[in-house]
């Protein structure tokens, strides 16, 4: 078989398929022309989610009769003046979306630039079917009608209509938010999708597109380096997702799916979220055109960059720093999402006789009988409630279940009881605004129930000291090394040889967190001295941990990342567990340093390390405008 020249129109057919791989595909095309073009305002109007009608409309420079006819022929563009590509700094570049829709739908386009006559021109899958005047506003607008009707074995691996819709939905999101200086608009179907307006600012324009939560959420990222300049939104640890749909990359004001870029943001969030979510991030990356190639991709959404250490470091550093600076903060559920949580009691009397909890009591014989309630601080029994100087009396049922407080005083106007002082209770601080503001009592043994100025917060005391306590370590270990105490009596731990292999292989390391190991024979790892700030804990469970861990991330992580996940480890270990009792100066103590603790707002497993109930869904549990 002899080699020739393959005809035009099939040249536009093959293209097309790297260009115009579904309906998505070929709305970016558009939509980056119209950008392009110098329009302050688009809108984009679908019908059968892409498959049966696409038009884009703008107010840009628009285009003459000439200018339309040379634009549907390959490789015509106005996008690269000086032949220079690689300093491209438009959206387009190629000149192939044109002809290459052209040649696998009906295409027309309507152009008309300012103080000029309109235009159209149609060409139905590679033909031309018209040519002549038009009525139009200044600017252009194309329409693209029956994607793939002529092309069978295209069209019938296109998806339904609702996933081709979804996924032009995001392409137009994604352009949105690159250019919050331009108006966008999205009509599917006769219905308006979306619609956001020009002159927003960059973080009320991504806020508008993904989630209105995320303007309260999350921190602004700004960094500038060697040229690169880095802007943005991150959310907070707390405000993620199950999947990483929520993540948008630009380079250039260029949307970009990158391999690096994504790396990078998981590797900054390393430690503050759990392995199974994603963080919520828009990032913005201005690099100059000669530092980045973005003639990588038929459809321009890969990009390679000169010095690719030196972005991903500045994406790393500037969404840390962020992240620092956001200090105890944690996303808040929506109030409606609270007072779903609380189920109010079933209202109406109780019915006489029913003691606490369900069960039959005893009535008592007094003026008025208070239920049964915890004390905040202090251990009064019923005994010394008893022992009160004329003032309150125990009375239960003949079962023993329920407990009664009777008043013994003769009317509600006789002198109230003494009060009883209890030697071991520390009055709490008289100030209630600091952020996290002061305690008041425990729950569970576990959860912290603090007053602040605007309501009420409560803190998970496992989960906030843990984070404390690997701040603790970070700081000690970037001032050289974790100071180490040595037990009195050095303990065994036994573990099976390739654990023992592995820890010893990083002895070094863990040397360097306070942790003296040595191998113990075959089996066994001897530890010597354990990190000081652990204090009293179990060397034989942190041993084990550690080996576990080398065991499932060793290989895959960078030395970095594995110092980190060591350090999770022995905090976890280090802190205050659920279940123990604290006093009310240690709890206060606790909230104080998380309000100067960076990320103290989530745990090393990324979950919330406290949340606030304000006081409005407060006063709304107990039906209070």
């Amino acid at each position: 078989m002899s080699i020739r020249r393959l005809p035009s129109h099939l040249v536009n057919r093959i293209a097309a398929g790297e260009v115009v791989e579904r309906p998505a595909s070929a709305l970016k095309e558009l939509v980056e022309n119209a950008i392009d073009s110098g329009a302050t305002r688009i809108a984009v109007v679908l019908a059968a989610g892409g498959v049966e009608r696409i038009e884009v409309a703008d107010d840009g420079c628009g285009m003459a009769p000439e200018e339309i006819a040379l634009a549907l022929e390959r490789h015509a563009t106005s996008k690269l003046p000086d032949e220079d590509i690689d300093r491209v700094a438009t959206l387009g570049f190629r000149g192939e979306a044109l002809p290459s829709i052209a040649s696998v739908a009906r295409l027309t386009i309507e152009s008309r630039p300012r103080g000029s006559e309109g235009w159209a021109r149609t060409v139905d899958n590679g033909v031309l079917e018209r040519d002549g005047p038009a009525a139009l506003p200044p600017g252009t607008r194309v329409v693209a009608e029956a994607l793939f009707a002529q092309v069978p074995a295209r069209r019938k691996f296109l998806r339904s209509s609702r996933s081709e819709y979804a996924a032009c939905l995001d392409i137009v999101r994604r352009l949105a938010m690159a250019r919050p200086d331009i108006a966008f608009s999205l009509e599917h179907d006769g219905r308006r999708a979306l619609s956001v307006a020009a002159a927003e600012s960059r973080p009320a324009r991504v806020a508008a597109l993904t989630d209105r939560a995320l303007v309260d959420n999350s921190v602004a990222i700004d960094l500038e380096r060697d040229g690169h300049v880095l802007g943005g939104v991150a959310g907070l640890p707390t405000f993620h997702r199950g999947v990483a749909d929520h993540q948008y990359l630009f380079v250039n004001g260029r949307p970009v799916r990158d391999r690096l870029l994504i790396g990078a943001i998981r590797g900054a969030y390393a430690e503050m979220m759990p392995r199974d979510r994603h963080a919520v991030v828009a990032l913005f990356l201005d690099v100059p055109p000669s530092e980045v190639d973005v003639n990588v991709h038929p459809a321009k959404t890969e990009v390679r960059f000169r010095d690719p250490a030196l972005v991903r470091g500045m994406i790393v550093s500037g969404l840390r720093r962020a992240l620092d600076a956001a200090g105890h903060r944690v996303a808040h559920s929506a109030p409606a999402d609270i007072m779903a949580m609380w189920v109010p009691e079933a209202r109406g009397p109780r019915p006489l006789g029913e003691g606490v909890g369900g069960g039959a009591g005893v009535l008592p014989s007094g003026p008025f009988v208070a239920a049964p309630h915890p004390t905040s601080f202090g251990s009064t029994s019923p005994r010394d409630v008893e022992n009160m100087p004329g003032a309150y009396s125990t009375q239960s049922s003949p079962e023993g279940r329920g407990l009664s407080l009777h008043d013994q005083r003769p009317t509600f106007f006789a002198a109230p009881p003494a009060a009883r002082s209890v030697s071991d209770w520390t009055p709490p601080p008289a100030k209630t605004d600091f952020p996290l503001g002061v305690a008041r009592g425990q729950v569970a043994k576990t959860y912290i129930v603090a007053e602040a100025e605007d309501g009420l917060v409560l803190v998970d005391q496992h989960a906030a000291h843990e984070r404390l306590v690997l701040e603790r370590m970070r700081a000690a270990l970037a001032g050289g090394r974790v100071a180490s105490q040595a037990l009195l009596i050095p303990e065994v731990v036994e573990l099976d040889e390739p654990a023992c292999d592995r820890l010893e292989a990083r002895v070094a390391e863990l040397a360097e967190f306070g942790l003296e190991l040595e191998r113990f024979g075959a089996r066994a790892m001897l530890v010597r001295a354990t990190p000081a700030l652990l204090g009293s804990g179990d060397p034989k469970g942190l041993v084990i941990d550690l080996a576990d861990e080398l065991a499932a991330y060793d290989e895959a992580l960078s030395l970095r990342e594995r110092l980190d996940a060591i350090a999770g480890t022995m905090a976890c270990h280090g802190s205050v567990r659920a279940g123990r009792v604290l006093s009310p100066a240690e709890m206060n103590a606790l909230l104080r340093e998380m309000e100067v603790t960076p990320h103290s707002g989530q745990c090393n497993h990324g979950r919330p390390t406290w949340v606030k109930l304000d006081l409005k869904s407060v006063a709304k549990l107990f039906g209070r405008s």
